[in-house]
């Protein structure tokens, strides 16, 4: 076998070698020939035409972003710093390299121009209350934005709300007076209902004077079984006066004779 078919098998199969491509499951490959866009390799593996073709690896797997802490001055004037955590996947492999130059940085800078907007456009207390709506509306503008690139927002989410500590301050003794007042209210509303309890019951007791007396007599025995203490039975003054008025004649008459 000559020299040149040895060199020529070898060089064949350099440019096999030099052509095979691997992918995972989890990536695309996007290839480019000469310059221009010839289709997506899919998992397992490829071959390219070396010095022909160029791969551009993309991973399909979901991307957990963190947004940077951003300042915002709400619409009621207030300066607070909020950050978000971003999930996002490419759909479209092709998009996100033909359509931006990164699609990573993109989105990320996309992400905290929208917070900032967003955050800015709402009050405080919608931003603390209403957080859910307020990732709701973040999720649909970016993915919005990010459809022609070819990526997925599939959630935004709000992570932490920095307030200066004078609001901090504030917010606490708001709570504070709100948690006060809750209890004044609930208090007064016992007040007024053991007050229309005890006279429901003294409507019931006026009118059968039986009752007075049985309920009178279970205090007494309440109180013996729970304090070990001696009893004093009051008895109306009606039943001493006879005693009484005796007496007051037998001075009277004892005064006269003398």
């Amino acid at each position: 076998m000559s020299l040149g078919i040895l060199i020529g098998l070898g060089a064949i199969v350099a440019i096999g070698v030099l052509g095979i491509r691997i992918l995972t499951e989890y990536e695309r490959g996007v290839i480019f020939r000469l310059g221009r866009f010839a289709g997506v390799k899919t998992a397992g593996l490829n071959w390219i035409i070396p010095g022909v073709d160029r791969m551009v690896r993309i991973g399909l797997r979901e991307i957990v972003m963190d947004v940077p802490p951003q300042e915002v001055i709400t619409r009621d004037n207030v300066s607070v710093k909020v950050n978000a955590v971003l999930y996002f996947r490419v759909l479209h492999p092709e998009r996100a390299v033909i359509q931006v130059e990164n699609y990573l940085y993109g989105t990320s800078q996309l992400a905290q121009t929208t917070l900032r907007s967003v955050c800015g456009q709402a009050e405080l207390d919608e931003l603390l209350a209403e957080r859910e709506t307020i990732n709701q509306k973040l999720q649909q503008i970016i993915d919005d934005q990010t459809e022609p690139w070819g990526v997925k927002v599939r959630a935004v989410e709000v992570k932490q709300i920095d307030l200066p500590q004078e609001m901090q301050r504030a917010m606490a003794k708001q709570a504070e007076a709100e948690r006060e007042k809750r209890s004044k209210v609930i208090h007064a509303d016992g007040e007024f209902m053991a007050a229309k309890r005890l006279q429901e019951a003294a409507a019931v007791l006026s009118v059968e004077p039986a009752a007075l007396q049985l309920r009178y007599l279970q205090t007494l025995t309440e109180i013996s079984t729970e304090h070990n203490s001696s009893i004093i039975f009051p008895i109306p003054i009606d039943i001493l006066r006879p005693f009484y008025d005796l007496e007051r004649k037998k001075r009277d008459s004892d005064r006269d004779q003398s």
